[in-house]
């Protein structure tokens, strides 16, 4: 994190001297439209955080853990699907869950249907692309996250 923010900082003055009015301009919008997104943010933080600490550490080792199986992918695959979540969001969630128990495939599985599977957008993206098109790019993107958790698994064994 230290590093990003060097960079960040680095970059920043660096801007400053190369058009100090543009990088102005740039951080004023950049604050704006962080505080346009924090309310939402801040909501989906604290949903999914007294979700995590009323559902008990038992329950995500029975439906993700290493002993779940099939079904432990096919829930993933399911919440994930249904799930609309930024990344920066998913990834300590992520976190969170691996150290409860649920194993990586399960999590690879959830992750890749999270950011390529939208269920919820389905409506959206049949106006633009179409109700073939829609459904096709999901029903793929769905096995491909079946298949890449599969992969994980092989993987993880094998280191």
């Amino acid at each position: 994190m230290a590093i990003i923010i060097s960079i960040t900082i680095i970059s920043l003055i660096l801007s400053s001297v190369y058009n100090g009015k543009k990088t102005l301009s740039g951080v004023k919008k950049g604050l704006m439209l962080f505080l346009k997104i924090l309310p939402t943010l801040l909501s989906v933080i604290i949903i999914i955080s007294v979700l995590l600490y009323v559902t008990p550490k038992e329950f995500f080792l029975k439906y993700f853990g290493n002993a779940s199986g099939i079904m432990g992918y096919v829930f993933g695959a399911l919440i994930g699907s249904i799930t609309l979540m930024p990344g920066f969001i998913a990834y300590p969630l992520c976190g969170f869950l691996i150290r409860n128990g649920v194993s990586y495939p399960i999590i690879a599985v959830f992750v890749t249907t999270l950011m390529m599977v939208g269920i919820v957008t389905i409506p959206i993206e049949k106006r633009y692309f179409g109700l073939k098109v829609t459904l096709l790019r999901n029903i793929l993107s769905f096995i491909g996250a079946i298949i890449i958790g599969l992969l994980v698994g092989i993987l993880w064994k094998a280191l």
